[in-house]
């Protein structure tokens, strides 16, 4: 028996999917595990430099729409 909880997500995943919506799961890096800041920094000074990753970040800082950003 589903307990009430249960029942009002999945009613609530039902008007999603009936919306034309579906479930997605994403994985991402965990940022507490430790030595990922120390990946953060090995990664970013293999670009330091590049002048791909420049152009990159030029592009970026130009079409970044930053209004109203504090």
């Amino acid at each position: 028996m589903k307990t009430p909880t249960t029942q009002r997500v999945q009613k609530h995943r039902d008007g999603l999917r009936a919306a034309g919506m579906r479930p997605v799961q994403i994985w991402v890096p965990d940022t507490r595990r430790e030595g990922f800041a120390l990946e953060c920094r090995r990664q970013s000074l293999l670009l330091k430099g590049d002048p791909l990753e420049t152009t990159t970040q030029n592009w970026l800082q130009a079409v970044a729409d930053t209004t109203g950003w504090q």
